[in-house]
């Protein structure tokens, strides 16, 4: 088996795992689910033909009301600041960790702090790059990943659906 770019999601392989499962090759079918993407977002499932959204919208202010959500956390401060977080330490430090830890998320909840000191799409730390998977990095590196833009086989998928492979009876043997 060859495959010529990183696999991503279950409709590169076509037909390949239910092959697998049903000529129990476990190895196969393993090594395939291990090489598909974790991320759910590179699913095929989120990447099907768009159609036109109808209905009613309700935006974040009003779905937060509803729900009795609290105030939004902000992803980076408006400017610079090195500064967030610095009374968690204080607090820590002046009423114990327990009490401290209750008083911080506390807090948390009613003013959440930002989860980053700068407001820069463009900046992500390099540990952070060095820590996501492949198909990750390259989504990255590479803005226009051809994922984005997949358009889809839909006559293809609907045959692949009235296979009969697809609808028998999974049988696990065990050893």
């Amino acid at each position: 088996m060859h495959i010529g770019d990183l696999l991503i999601t279950e409709s590169q392989l076509k037909t390949r795992l239910n092959e697998s499962v049903h000529d129990n090759r476990r190895g196969e079918f393993a090594l395939l689910l291990a090489m598909l993407s974790h991320d759910a977002l590179d699913f095929s499932e989120f990447h099907l033909p768009k159609s036109d959204a109808s209905g009613y919208q309700a935006d974040e202010e009003t779905l937060r009301k509803q729900f009795g959500a609290g105030p939004k956390q902000p992803l980076a401060p408006d400017t610079f600041n090195m500064l967030i977080g610095k009374n968690n330490t204080e607090l820590l430090a002046k009423m114990g960790s327990a009490i401290g830890m209750s008083d911080i998320k506390l807090t948390q909840c009613l003013k959440p702090e930002p989860l980053n000191i700068r407001d820069d799409k463009n900046h992500i730390p390099l540990n952070v790059i060095d820590n996501c998977e492949l198909a990750v990095r390259r989504r990255i590196k590479n803005s226009d990943m051809p994922l984005s833009n997949m358009q889809m086989d839909a006559a293809a998928f609907y045959d692949d659906l009235q296979n009969e492979a697809l609808h028998q009876p999974l049988h696990l043997f065990s050893a």
